[in-house]
């Protein structure tokens, strides 16, 4: 089967990704497009939908170029961040921009909701309300656009509304159906009571199919758009991150997973969900299985932030060859990486970034440091929560784009005392490709797919560096906790004066 050629396709706040590989699971071609998120108010975070197809289109023409014949794909599928969803009226045009899975506006209706209701929320969809989830934003939407919240008559999440330009079917798997906090996860079917919140019937949803199921075929106009064969068939796909932890190896209990992308995230694999209000809960790709996850809001795109507020100049590279140059520990120099409010632990949308303890004695080296070290905090925060649960590991596949600097890589080992495997492939895109290969038969499930995943790196932790850590976390702990009603208070005026 090495000369099958099968196509993920992951859409990411920051960009479009796709990964072409052989039945074998070797990697034949990648290409990346970006894609624009738009922040019109503080807190806010979209994404034009048609943007995506334009840079579908865009993708596929790259990978032409890399010399892949695209009538050769036996089988594409389709993954991207849960929550972020697409709204259509009767005749299927975009009523507005997708609201995104890290958006924050709709903090006030979650702190009604929560007090309101927020057990039954719980019981019923098996997670905590927050920003993050797309029931609230709904509410946010009924409140404050009530003309366009009047109109909806088609939502699907983001990879289904993708995959649905190039198959047109309509249907969505477990996974996602959870991530728009409106599915039963008692009975894995949509809840009338949680969309009776949101205000929407439930016939304005997708079917909910298996994440390995073929939803149709590549239709005869979106081949004459992206040059696939007519006819190729489709396979539904999944979460990002679920596909994400499964290409990185998180295929049984007691091995966890960590991601470094535009959030960071700490997930394990259990054989069924214990709901609480302190972890999110999904399907797992893995059958019989769900995932336990914990994720902070701002990661890689603190490190863009930062490398775009100040060391535009030197660029990624660049910063790391400087952080190279601080001592662990940053000489006391702390960085909460709150840019955008805070999920896991704290589910706070009021929390602010900040620089804590800034010396004479520092300089560019410690605050590139700094926030690596600050990022590997809060995941390890994430990581004290599952452990206090008893859902703690000793291994961890570490995956994301931020996996790319050597120096990131060891602190994580160092902060977390976690012992780190990188897999040779792990981002979302290459899971999507193995998808696509299981619900087509090239696989015979996920256990066969599995066999292909590989690992390139394993690293330990440093004794001597992780006691310098264990020290810098209790004071990021503190920090962080003197500084909340500050965070607080300063969001309360940015929101007076707009």
């Amino acid at each position: 089967m090495s000369d099958v050629l099968l196509l993920g396709v992951d859409l990411g706040a920051g960009s479009l990704k796709s990964t072409v590989i052989a039945g074998d699971g070797k990697v034949t071609a990648t290409a990346s497009v970006p894609v624009e998120t738009l922040t019109p108010k503080p807190g806010f975070s979209e994404q034009d939908p048609e943007g995506w197809w334009l840079a579908l289109v865009e993708l596929l023409r790259k990978i032409r170029q890399a010399g892949i014949d695209l009538r050769s794909i036996v089988a594409v599928s389709v993954t991207a961040g849960a929550h972020t969803h697409v709204l259509e009226d009767e005749k299927g045009r975009l009523l507005r921009p997708a609201i995104m899975w890290n958006d924050q506006r709709s903090g006030p209706q979650v702190g009604r909701e929560r007090a309101a209701r927020g057990a039954r929320v719980l019981e019923l969809s098996g997670n905590r309300i927050s920003p993050t989830w797309t029931l609230p934003q709904l509410v946010w939407l009924r409140e404050e656009e009530p003309e366009i919240h009047a109109r909806i008559r088609h939502l699907r999440p983001a990879k289904d509304w993708l995959r649905r330009r190039l198959d047109g079917s309509d249907a969505t798997d477990l996974t996602d159906a959870w991530g728009l906090m409106l599915a039963d996860a008692q009975s894995d079917d949509w809840s009338a009571e949680l969309c009776a919140i949101a205000g929407l019937d439930t016939r304005v949803l997708p079917e909910i199919v298996g994440s390995t199921a073929t939803t149709g075929t590549v239709t005869a106009a979106s081949a004459a758009e992206t040059g696939l064969r007519e006819g190729t068939p489709i396979v539904c796909g999944t979460s990002d991150t679920n596909a994400e932890t499964y290409a990185a190896g998180m295929t049984r209990p007691g091995i966890g997973a960590l991601k470094l992308a535009t959030a960071g995230t700490v997930s394990t694999l259990t054989a069924a969900p214990v709901f609480s209000d302190d972890v999110i809960h999904y399907p797992h790709l893995v059958p019989g299985h769900h995932y336990a996850i914990l994720g902070t809001n701002s990661c890689a795109s603190a490190h863009r932030w930062l490398r775009d507020s100040l060391f535009a100049t030197i660029g990624f590279d660049g910063m790391d060859e400087k952080a190279r140059e601080a001592p662990a520990g940053s000489a006391g120099l702390l960085f909460h990486p709150y840019l955008n409010g805070e999920r896991s632990p704290y589910w706070d949308p009021d929390l602010r970034a900040s620089f804590v303890g800034l010396g004479f004695q520092h300089g560019a080296p410690h605050i590139c440091r700094a926030l690596y070290e600050g990022i590997a905090y809060t995941l390890r925060d994430c990581l004290s929560v599952l452990r206090a649960r008893g859902m703690g590991f000793d291994t961890a596949r570490l995956v994301g784009g931020g996996t790319r600097s050597a120096l990131w890589r060891q602190i994580i080992a160092d902060v977390t005392g976690l012992t780190i495997e990188v897999p040779a492939q792990g981002d979302a895109s290459y899971g999507a490709a193995l998808i696509a290969g299981i619900g087509v038969g090239v696989f015979a499930d996920t256990t066969d797919a599995a066999r292909v995943i590989r690992v390139a790196e394993t690293l330990t932790p440093t004794a001597s560096v992780a006691r310098i850590y264990d020290a810098g976390f209790a004071r990021f702990r503190a920090a962080k906790e003197a500084l909340t009603p500050v965070n607080h208070e300063t969001v309360r005026a940015i929101r007076e004066a707009i």
